[in-house]
């Protein structure tokens, strides 16, 4: 995929690296976007990742997200094609997201499609100047 994307876009930058180790210095992204990329974070794990991805944002970069909604229900896991996933209650998942240094821009729900089995969720926020 990365081949791709390099390929069909060369004048951006594509990278493969772990989500909660970034091989970037602080501040160095303008923007990250994190397309269903942490559905399979457990929940206790999930606070690190996205402090990691506060750290290389500039101050005002934004991060949207995307992921798979509990419909209201607790943080639940689920079996996914790969491994086992995880919905989240977008009002905590976001709760989450403030508490580690950034403000929401923005929130999307969308109901399943024929075919799906789960609400999405989707969560557009910008990187606080100041840690609160």
């Amino acid at each position: 995929m990365i081949d791709l994307a390099r390929a069909t876009y060369p004048r951006l930058r594509f990278e493969v690296g772990s989500m909660d180790a970034l091989d970037l210095a602080d501040e160095t992204l303008q923007g990250i976007v994190a397309w269903y990329s942490v559905i399979h974070t457990p929940p206790h794990e999930m606070p690190s990742y996205i402090a990691e991805f506060r750290r290389v944002l500039m101050p005002g970069g934004h991060f949207l997200l995307a992921f798979f909604e509990s419909e209201s229900d607790p943080v639940t896991v689920f079996d996914h094609k790969v491994a086992p996933a995880y919905r989240w209650p977008i009002g905590d998942l976001a709760t989450l997201v403030v508490e580690t240094g950034f403000t929401e821009v923005g929130r999307m729900l969308r109901e399943p499609r024929e075919g799906e089995r789960f609400r999405r969720g989707h969560l557009l926020m910008r990187k606080d100047e100041q840690l609160r």
